[in-house]
This record gives structure tokens, sequence and C-alpha cells, in this order.
């Protein structure tokens, strides 16, 4: 074989080579930029402090095999104490904030087996800056295909049955599947 044909050759497969690592770069575009997703707002970014002096928060859905749990914050924001007994007394409502046709249920029996945050209510006193927590329960269940499932997007929360209530978003939702059930546990100190 002469030099001409292995010259030819080699020029071929670099110009091959260069090409190709042409057309890549040009695919490729600019380095992507790495953003941050926003930081997740469960609850109304008002710093304003409600009235009776509490403010209600949402924290993150932790959806573990298909049983949903959401806490729920009340923190003291105002000047005096507040006691916290019984249930918060929730309510689904929709991207319109119209309430959803959904049964709610004191303890998790509704939801689930009864846990450690099934203890009995019992009064807490909550001082300025200190918080108490309740949880709340559900299930992403399908039990009837022809039944369209319910999503919540906000939760209404009063600390207690008489109490203004105050608007949360929790991060996802409230996906219940159709079984229209929730379950709402009792205001403790919990670590």
């Amino acid at each position: 074989m002469n030099s001409a044909f292995f010259r030819r050759r080699t020029i071929r497969g670099l110009s091959t080579v260069l090409g190709a690592t042409a057309v890549l770069a040009a695919c490729s575009g600019p380095e992507p930029v790495t953003t941050l997703p926003a930081p997740s707002t469960t609850s109304s970014p008002d710093t304003t402090c409600p009235a009776p002096g509490i403010k209600l928060t949402a924290g993150e859905v932790d959806g573990a095999m298909g049983l949903r749990a959401l806490g729920i914050l009340l923190t003291n924001c105002g000047t005096g104490d507040y006691t916290a007994n019984g249930y918060p007394v929730v309510r689904v409502l929709d991207a319109s904030q119209q309430p959803l046709d959904v049964t709610i249920g004191n303890g998790s029996a509704p939801v689930s087996a009864p846990d450690s945050y099934d203890a009995p209510p019992q009064p807490v006193t909550v001082r300025p800056g200190e918080q108490v927590t309740a949880r709340v329960l559900w299930r992403n269940t399908v039990t009837d295909s022809t039944v369209p499932a319910t999503n919540g997007q906000y939760l209404e929360i009063a600390a207690a049955a008489g109490e203004p209530p105050q608007l949360v978003t929790p991060a996802g939702g409230i996906d219940l599947g159709n079984t229209g059930r929730l379950a709402v546990n009792a205001w403790a100190v919990r670590g």
C-alpha cells in the first residue's frame, strides 16, 4: 500500500472526527445554567400576626406508601399566652378556594391505624414565640374508577371551633383520590 492511500485515509478519518465534534459542539449550545428551585412556600407569606395572636402554617407533605401526612404548626406570635386544646378544624378547598366534599375525622382511625399522635387532646399553654403541632392524614386511594379523584389545593384551618380560620397552601396539594376522607390529630407539643 502506498503512502498516498494512508494520507487520504487519515485525512478522511480526521475530517470525520472533526466534523462530528463540530456538530456536537453546535448542538450542545452554551453551558446550562443551574438554578435552584424557589423555596417552598407552604403557607401565606404574610408576616403579620393574625387574631387571636396565633399563626398557622403547614409543613411538607410526607407521602410514604400512599399515606400522606402533613404537619400543621401553631405559633404564638402574640404577646400573651394562648391555650391550644383539642383538634384543629380543617376544611379542604379547591383551586378556587371553594370547599370540597370531604369527611374530616378526629384521630388517625378514619385513614390509618392509631399511632403515637393519637394521644387524647389535652390543653397546652403556648407562650409567645412557642409552637405546638397537629397532623393531617389522608390516602391517595382510588377505589372506583368512575368517580373523579378529589384534589384540594388549600386547607382552611382554625385552631379550634369558633376561632377565625387561616388559609394554608400545602406543597403538592391534597390528593385524596376518591375516598373523600381526611383525619386530624390533636394539638400537642411534639419533639
